[in-house]
């Protein structure tokens, strides 16, 4: 049943299968799912925000309950600006939980009706992260299953 608006935040530099796993089955749970492009001037990222945003959107749009927005500050301003309760966080491993956690509470000090709910990926994405996916496509190798083909054909094209 669905009940809430919720935040999916993160970098998605670039979106993965494994993000859209998420997105899709958040989209089921959620009246609405944010999918919250972090703009942060202290990383480099291979995408432009804007380039995220556009790959993101492309990607998602067969999900009405899906939008795509960019965000900078606080994420707890950000839920409270988007009336969002819940934060959708994704797990693949033990060092994820351990870090979410933390990110988890300090939230919930920062706002306490926040509530951050942890979903694990599916088993073929559990190992997946838009990092090996950088590093994969920069030594040429094989993309098919890990990212959507546009987001692959824009990769290769970025790192040709």
């Amino acid at each position: 049943m669905k009940t809430s608006i919720a935040i999916y935040p993160g970098s998605f530099d670039p979106v993965t299968n494994g993000h859209l796993d998420l997105i899709e089955r958040g989209e089921k749970m959620f009246d609405l799912l944010i999918v919250a492009v972090l703009r942060n001037a202290e990383k480099s990222p291979l995408f432009s925000v804007a380039e995220r945003v556009e790959m993101l959107r492309e990607v998602t749009r067969q999900w009405s309950g899906v939008e795509v927005e960019v965000f900078d500050g606080l994420l707890v301003d950000y839920a409270r600006k988007r009336h969002a309760g819940v934060i959708l966080r994704g797990i693949r491993a033990i060092s994820d939980y351990e870090y979410e956690l933390q990110m988890a509470l300090m939230n919930r000090k920062l706002e306490p009706r926040l509530e951050t709910v942890f979903m694990l990926p599916g088993e073929t994405y559990s190992y997946l992260s838009s990092k090996l996916v950088r590093e994969i496509a920069q030594l040429g190798g094989p993309l098919q299953g890990l990212v959507p083909p546009v987001v692959e054909e824009r990769l290769r094209a970025k790192i040709s």
